[in-house]
């Protein structure tokens, strides 16, 4: 590799060293233990290392050293010769590949990875907004122990790029898809059919994911873990029910046609739920939440942002019934009261487990509330945007309770008397009128 102030990556060619090999490491370490040495470096440190004398060069850009490789730092530089000479230097060696943000890469140069890297495991294409559907046509011709591939933000991506993965691919365990809006029922189906070793599916803002599709994924892939169908707005209770006992993480925020039977349904069918993310689900009230913290005992994080039916009567059931919850967000849940957030902080996860609660934009919250976070020994971060009701005194005293605390808060300006308030007055921030 050119390694030059200009651009690191214009190509692979490496200056060698005029000297002889006689460093006195070289002479003392057998070539064996060298290699293992530089296989803990990364990218340009090995780069560095190439350059070192001619032994080094060779055993810098031995493939073994290059298993995985992340870019995400160079991503300005890369364009398609970089990825094409990593591909004929890594050939066989290369594992797994991070490409993250490297929007110059296209189809041309992902197809010459397919070609010479048929082993890898795990890659990351996550905004290289240039792949299409023919990366994942030469992957799924040649790539067959691909694992792990993320296709967020790639706006190119459709049903054929998961039917050809699908039929090429089926070890893959992880597959994210969010945002390729193109993505419907028939890619999901496929992909569920022929992977059913499949335990993590993300297709966040995916709106043509429907009820089939998640279906499908529960029907044919009986190991998912994690599933995130966050706007996938069109979803509704059938689909919900029927996932099942290994589900771990699932987000369904802005599914906004769900109601309580969802988390009855969640409840019976998986109880060892650690995450649950349902922000904007607007139908969901304290029935569903009673139900689903006397089977989920091991929550610990949850999104209630925007449940706008639950009252105190929620904080009551998770206080009693998730002894392990860490995260806890509430904004914009206006019927929680101090009684709620009493109830919580006397709960066993708020002196074990519980750092962060967000509590913005409930207007009934008010200091009595953070009197009562004071015994939450472990409360890292609060958020109180917009909550009326409690003042600067409060959080101070808060704050003398819990030193380390972090407390996002924001107090409008006081309103000017009328005599003057008639009068141009200057903005600080700016300088203007």
């Amino acid at each position: 590799m050119t390694y030059s102030g200009r651009n690191k990556f214009d190509s692979f060619q490496i200056i060698r060293s005029s000297g002889e090999d006689d460093n006195h490491i070289n002479k003392k370490l057998p070539k064996e233990l060298l290699l293992r040495i530089l296989s803990y470096l990364d990218v340009v440190s090995l780069c560095r290392c190439a350059q070192v004398s001619k032994l080094w060069n060779v055993l810098a850009l031995d493939g073994s050293n290059w298993q995985r490789i992340d870019l995400f730092e160079f991503q300005t530089d890369v364009e398609g010769p970089v990825i094409d000479n990593i591909s004929h230097r890594c050939g066989g060696f290369l594992r797994q590949l991070s490409l993250r943000g490297c929007e110059s890469i296209g189809d041309g140069s992902m197809k010459t990875l397919a070609q010479s890297c048929p082993n890898i495991e795990d890659l990351n294409l996550n905004k290289c907004k240039k792949v299409t559907d023919q990366t994942c046509q030469a992957l799924g011709r040649r790539c067959s122990k691909l694992q792990r591939i993320n296709l967020d933000s790639c706006p190119s991506i459709t049903d054929i790029s998961l039917k050809s993965l699908s039929d090429g691919c089926p070890m893959l365990t992880h597959v994210n898809v969010s945002w390729c809006q193109s993505v419907t029922e028939n890619g999901v189906e496929a992909l569920a059919r022929s992977c059913p070793k499949l335990k993590s599916f993300i297709c966040r803002g995916c709106k043509n994911v429907n009820d089939r599709a998640v279906s499908c994924l529960a029907t044919y892939c009986p190991d998912l873990q994690v599933l995130n169908v966050q706007g996938c707005d069109t979803l509704t209770d059938e689909s919900i029910a029927k996932l099942g006992p290994a589900m771990r993480r699932l987000c369904v925020s802005g599914c906004s046609n769900l109601t309580d039977a969802s988390l009855q349904a969640l409840a019976v069918h998986c109880p060892d739920l650690q995450t649950l993310e349902l922000a904007s689900c607007g139908q969901l009230t304290d029935s569903g939440f009673q139900a689903l913290a006397r089977s989920c005992r091991l929550l610990e994080r949850m999104d209630l942002e925007e449940c706008v039916l639950i009252t105190d009567a929620t904080l009551v059931h998770l206080a009693m019934g998730c002894p392990l919850l860490e995260k806890l967000t509430l904004s914009h849940c206006e019927l929680i009261t101090d009684f709620g957030i009493k109830q919580l902080s006397m709960a066993p996860c708020a002196a074990k487990h519980l750092t962060v609660l967000g509590l913005d934009n409930c207007p009934l919250v008010t200091d009595g509330a953070l009197e009562h976070l004071a015994a939450c020994e472990k409360l890292q971060l609060i958020e109180l945007y917009d909550c009326q009701l409690v003042t600067r005194h409060a959080i101070r005293k808060l704050r003398g309770h819990l030193p380390n605390i972090k407390v996002h808060a924001y107090f409008a300006p006081v309103t000017p008397p009328a005599a003057r308030a008639a009068a141009p007055r200057y903005c600080r921030c700016c300088n203007i009128i």
